[in-house]
Parts: C-alpha cells; sequence; structure tokens
C-alpha cells in the first residue's frame, strides 16, 4: 500500500578511516555513494538482515557489530523508509563486485565530496561519535529533503 513504510537496514562498513560505499546503479539514490543494506526478510531481525545484507553485497563478514540508530524517511511519493542503522569495523580488503553497484572504499574526509544523500552525512557524523539517533527525515515530491530532526535531542538538523 502507498504510503507505507518500507523497514530496511543501513550497514556502515569501516576500516579506520576509511568506508566500504556503494555507488548505486539503481533509485532510489540511484549515482549515489551509500553504505551496505537491503529490506528486512520476514521473519528475519534488523540484526541478521545488516549481517545477511553485508555478506550478500560485499561478501565480508561481520559478527561485531553495533547498533548506531534508526532512520525514518517520510514523502508523499513511494518513497517511505524506516531503517535500522549499524556499523561495522572490517580489515580492509579490495572492494569485490556487487550486483546492487559499484563498491569503493572511500576516506571519511572525502565524503562531503561525493554524490550521498544528506541523511548519509549526519548517519556518520553521529555513528563516529558513538551517539545513539532518530533521525525524522521529510522530503517533497521531488524527493528533496525539507527537513531532518533528532528526535533523541529533540533538535532540527537542517531545513530547506
Amino acid at each position: 500500500m502507498e504510503g507505507l513504510k518500507k523497514v530496511a537496514v543501513i550497514c556502515i562498513l569501516k576500516h579506520q578511516d576509511i568506508f566500504l560505499l556503494l555507488e548505486r546503479l539503481k533509485e532510489p539514490n540511484k549515482d549515489s555513494f551509500m553504505p551496505l543494506g537491503g529490506k528486512i526478510d520476514p521473519f528475519e531481525t534488523p540484526l541478521d538482515t545488516a549481517k545477511r545484507e553485508t555478506w550478500e553485497e560485499s561478501g565480508i563478514v561481520v559478527e561485531d557489530i553495533d547498533f548506531c540508530g534508526i532512520l525514518t524517511e517520510t514523502s508523499p511519493t513511494k518513497y517511505n523508509w524506516t531503517s535500522y542503522v549499524y556499523m561495522a569495523e572490517t580489515d580492509y580488503q579490495e572492494a569485490p563486485e556487487c550486483n546492487e553497484g559499484i563498491l569503493k572504499w572511500i576516506n571519511a574526509d572525502e565524503i562531503v565530496n561525493i554524490p550521498t544523500p544528506k541523511t548519509d552525512w549526519h548517519i556518520y557524523e553521529y555513528a563516529l561519535k558513538k551517539q545513539k539517533f532518530i533521525f525524522d527525515a521529510v522530503y517533497d515530491i521531488d524527493l528533496c529533503l525539507l527537513e531532518m530532526s533528532e528526535l533523541i535531542e529533540n533538535r532540527k538538523l537542517c531545513r530547506n
């Protein structure tokens, strides 16, 4: 049903100060760099989904994975998500091929200079500080971010 939230996970893979990001081949966020992740399967926990999606998209097995927070995205289109966000430290390995896009290791300092959803900048900031979050992002019909709030501290992060 249109407007209902889809439930997914986002898994940030990190090695020291670099992130393994996916340059997406399809919508949503085509041509943007994003962490790994995907939809939660029936009878699957968010943590199990994070581990499965990481394995499916990168071939990397993660056991020690930290819960970071929740991102809820709302729009007047079919783009409506609730995502559980996790982060895992991993050993460096060459980025493998992925059917979802191109995996690349990106230095943390470079993330502001590459195409990435605006919500992700805040996710990286909070996750690196190990500060738990609940983000609420609202988009217009063209999927431009109108505003984003952090609900634990009850503060606006951005507003257009």
